[in-house]
Order: structure tokens, then sequence, then C-alpha cells
């Protein structure tokens, strides 16, 4: 008889043994093939109804005392965050019938409503089946709860409740930048970009350098720029983003990021840190510039990789022809000249000649000098055993993102 109270009030009530039961009477030393066959039917029934509840209890259902434990007292001090019910959770998204915004591995992203508020807000629902989403789900909650900064997406609340995680967001109406450089859906003028690289840059420098610790946001890439009704760009999903001490400033783990934009030392080593974040910052700003993504297959192998790219054309000195076409030529010379630089600067593949995010900030304000570069790419060092299995020229992985257990 299982102890009462340990499964729950339905496992404590059944019974799979009665210390008073008698056997039936014995014909010729023999029980009967129905009554065998019963004891074996029940006693089966209630093993695996306890074994399925159990397995329930521990696979799907994230209770109070559950998710203290998984995301640890952290979880509780400090917040600011609205917590939701899962009913009001509901009434936002018309019972989850209402428009998609987003779909991913990692569950869906709804567009809601706040009648409170008079507001519109992005709903993301993690996926029961993820178990990478319920990580991503507390170290956003972790994290971003914590953080205020006008070019950072904003997390209104979150709800967990019955099994379900859920975020709430304020809602960036014009979506995400990677929509608008590599989806067609609208074109953006040279001013609106640079501006963007100016926000992103902002947002970078509060999570290295203003906070009481370095949040290294492990992450960065286009679809996580997202942009508001004015064209403002703030920094969103911190889902693989890792607090450290600021005199430590990186942090090893199990590699994590998206292909095209890993540093290299991230691929060799595992080892997160700012200056990894600033390589994707400098992938970031070449994407803008040129209005392409950093891997793209469709073109010659020479243009494959947008840094190599790049980088021959600054040797070559045609730095500007690398321009996005779509453009047409309707750019500062001077603004461009210092993104691509900027760009090339902090896709290093040395980090150690990579500027920190104050140093960009300057050169992109024209407050310090262009940086000098060596007129051909240097070559990165890997670590062969680790490379041989993720290869981040391939196309095809260019927007994947990844968690390879190391």
């Amino acid at each position: 008889m299982p102890e009462r109270s340990i499964y729950g009030p339905l496992i404590s009530a059944i019974s799979v043994f009665d210390p008073g039961y008698k056997p039936p009477s014995k014909s010729g030393g023999r029980i009967s093939t129905a009554t065998t066959a019963g004891i074996v039917a029940g006693t089966t029934s209630a093993t695996l109804l306890i074994v399925g509840i159990f397995w329930w209890n521990c696979c799907y259902k994230l209770d109070d005392e559950e998710s203290g434990v998984l995301f640890g007292d952290e979880f509780q001090n400090g917040m600011e965050l609205r917590k939701f019910s899962l009913v009001q959770i509901a009434k936002m998204t018309n019972n989850f019938n209402g428009e998609k915004l987003g779909k991913g591995g990692f569950g869906v992203v709804y567009k809601g409503y706040l009648r409170d508020s008079d507001t519109y807000v992005a709903v993301k629902r993690i996926s029961k089946a993820s178990k990478q989403g319920i990580k991503e789900y507390a170290s956003e909650v972790k994290i971003i709860s914590q953080l205020r900064h006008k070019n950072l997406v904003k997390l209104i609340g979150q709800c967990h409740e019955k099994g379900e995680l859920i975020l709430v967001y304020e809602l960036m109406t014009n979506g995400s930048l990677d929509s608008y450089l590599f989806k067609g859906k609208t074109l953006l003028t040279w001013e609106v970009r640079f501006k963007i690289v100016q926000d992103l840059a902002s947002a970078l420098f509060y999570l290295h350098e203003e906070g009481d610790r370095c949040v290294l946001h492990r992450d960065i890439k286009a679809s996580n720029i997202m942009l508001d009704s004015s064209f403002n760009a703030k920094l969103g999903d911190f889902g693989l983003a890792r607090l450290v001490d600021h005199e430590k400033a990186s942090q090893t783990t199990h590699l994590a990021g998206t292909l095209g934009y890993l540093a290299p030392e991230c691929v060799s080593s595992g080892k997160a840190s700012k200056e990894s974040d600033v390589y994707s910052f400098g992938v970031v700003a070449l994407e803008i510039a040129c209005g392409r993504r950093s891997i793209e297959s469709k073109y010659e192998e020479s243009q494959v990789s947008l840094v190599d790219w790049v980088w021959d054309s600054y040797g070559s000195q045609r730095l500007l022809d690398v321009a996005d076409p779509k453009l047409s030529m309707n750019f500062n010379a001077k603004q461009m000249e210092c993104l691509l630089m900027i760009g090339l600067w902090c896709v290093h593949p040395d980090q150690h000649l990579r500027p920190s995010i104050r140093q960009t900030i300057q050169v992109l304000n024209f407050e310090a000098p262009l940086p000098k570069l060596p007129s051909t790419r240097p070559t990165a060092t890997y670590n062969a055993e680790i490379t041989s299995e993720i290869q981040t020229s391939e196309p095809c992985f260019s927007d994947m993102s990844i968690t390879v257990p190391r």
C-alpha cells in the first residue's frame, strides 16, 4: 500500500493488497483459472495506474514545488513580473486561437490583448515537449525580469500553471529585423539601418557594462532584434543568456547559439564571453550593411561567407562594393564605411583583437578613428576534435539555433 499523499490522493486511495483477503477454497489443490486471471489483471491495472500517474508528475506536471526546484531561489528574488493566471492568458489569446506571430521548437508565439491596459502583447507558449524550452523559460524569467533598458524587449509577465509555461512580452509592431533584411518585407532606408545598429550597440553596452553583473546574451542575430512602431530596435530572446561576474566576464558551458553568428572560440571550446557577443554583433552589422545573411549558398563560392567576402573586398580596396544593392547607392558613404569596418573589427578571429562594445560605440559615433585591420582575414585556430563535428560554414544551418552537449 503506497504511503498516503506521496503520489497524490488518487494513489493513496488505491489498495493493491488487502490484509483481510482470503483465497478461495481449493478444489483439488488448485485455484480456478478465472480467479487467477482476475488477480493478475487487477494487480497489473493498479500497477500501471501508479506508474502512469507517477510518470505524469515527473515529466509534465509543473506545480509550485517543482518550479521552485527547477528555478531555484533566485527565481523568486527581486522579480517585478506580473503573474498571470491561465484563465487570463486564455482570454488574451482567444483560448490560443488568435493570430500566431511565430512558431519554433520551443513552442508558439501568439498576439494577445491585455484589456486592463488596453495594449496588445506577444504571448509565448512553451511546448511541453521541449526540455530546452523549459530551460529557456527559466533563463528568461531569471535574467530579463531584472533588466530595464529602452533597447531591450520588455517582459511584462509570466504564467506557470497546470503544466503550462507562458511568457508575456510587449508587442513589437514591426516584427523582427530579419524579415526586412532577408525576406523582402519592406526596404529599410539607410538612416533606419544605421540607427538600428546604434540601438543594438546601446543594448549590448547595457548588458555588458551597466548592470551589477555582466549578461552574456549568447544568441545575438537578426531574428532576435525586434522593431517597434517607430523602427526603434530592441534585443530580445534571452533564453540562452547567462549572468557572470564582471571580473570573470566569460563562462564555459555547452555550445549554444546560432551557426553563422558563433565566434570561432565558442565552436572550439564552448566558452562564451563578452568578445563572443561582440563577434555576433559584428556579423549583424555586416548583414545590415550588405542586406544578406552571413552564409548564403546561392552565391558563388567566394561570396558564400559574408565575413570572408567583405574582408576580401576591403583588402582589394573595394569595400563599398558590398553595400546592399537594394539601397541603390542611397546611403551615407562615410557611415557605410564606418559600419563595415566596425563589423570586420568585431568578427576578428582572434578574440583578444576585437573591440569592447564601448570602443565600438565610440567609433560608431565618430568619436574615435576607424580601426586598422590586415588586408587579408587572419586564420582562426580551432580545436580539431570539436570543429570536425560542427561546421559553421554549412549553408543549410545558417539560421539554425543549436545546443550541443559537450
